[in-house]
């Protein structure tokens, strides 16, 4: 076949795959957009009616919050407790299942030399369920079980941690030079002992700033978790947006609280990378 045939050839089909494309974004719109005028009719309030009221409710928040004046910072202090709860959940949480995400990690790594090699495989899969279930569905499944309390929700929460971090620490080890690896094994050195000074120091890095990343998320999954009676932040929102009118201030502090917590666990975050990478302070 000579070049111009397999040209032609190549652009036939190129051009078929661009018909198909179009075909399938066609069908794909011509589906949502009936679903879209399904759904439409059988709610109660309608989408383009909602989405002209939708700034209605965080302006009333906005306004509760600016009339109580310097007594919003006494609402913020009265929830100092209830925001300890949530970062007591989430720091247990993640700390257990930051623990078990190292342990996974280096078991489910392909190239840190794990006998038998299957053990890689099964470990993987451990994670995949681990991380497959969302936080709430575990809670809800827990505090059926063990009833409301604040313990649900750090366990669920530790295993979802557990297989998230477990699946992002296993790619950085992945990633690691393999010369210290290799050069400690021809000292005779140990699996344990090549992988504590071999590979931990280079990712070590890399795994705070991963734990600190999932501390964030763990937080804002312990305050969500409140609202099916895990405790903490959550449960007090679920108060105060539940009664609408009358408590935008409160719950303006709640937020206020939250956005803080969190900027202070990136702050945080920065600074201890920095220190543990260059030994300096960030300037």
């Amino acid at each position: 076949m000579s070049l111009y045939a397999i040209q032609t050839e190549i652009m036939a089909m190129e051009k078929k795959r661009r018909l198909y494309s179009m075909a399938g974004i066609v069908l794909i719109a011509a589906v949502l957009i009936s679903g879209y005028g399904l759904a439409n009719d059988l709610n109660s309030g309608g989408f383009l009616t909602g989405m002209q009221q939708f700034f209605d409710y965080p302006s009333e928040i906005v306004k509760e919050a600016w009339a109580a004046g310097f007594s919003f910072f006494l609402v913020m202090g009265r929830f100092v407790p209830a925001l300890v709860e949530t970062l007591n959940i989430a720091g247990a949480a993640s700390i257990v299942g930051g623990t078990l995400a190292v342990v996974l990690a280096f078991l489910g790594s392909a190239n840190l030399g794990v006998k038998p090699p299957v053990v890689v495989t099964i470990v993987r899969r451990i994670m995949d369920i681990m991380r497959a279930f969302p936080e709430l569905i575990i809670a809800l499944f827990l505090i059926f079980i063990l009833g409301s309390s604040p313990v649900p929700a750090m366990i669920a929460v530790a295993i979802h941690t557990a297989g998230a971090l477990g699946k992002l620490f296993s790619e950085v080890n992945e990633n690691a030079d393999a010369d210290p690896v290799e050069g400690l094994a021809s000292c005779g050195a140990t699996w344990l002992q090549r992988m504590r000074y071999g590979v931990l120091p280079q990712v070590l890095p890399n795994y705070l700033s991963y734990f600190m990343l999932r501390f964030e998320i763990n937080v804002r999954a312990s305050a969500i978790l409140g609202f099916v009676g895990a405790g903490g932040i959550g449960m007090e929102l679920r108060r105060t947006i539940g009664w609408g009118k009358g408590a935008g201030d409160e719950t303006a502090a709640l937020f206020m609280l939250l956005i803080l917590s969190i900027f202070v666990i990136d702050q945080l975050s920065s600074f201890i990378r920095r220190r543990l990478v260059t030994g300096r302070d960030p300037e």
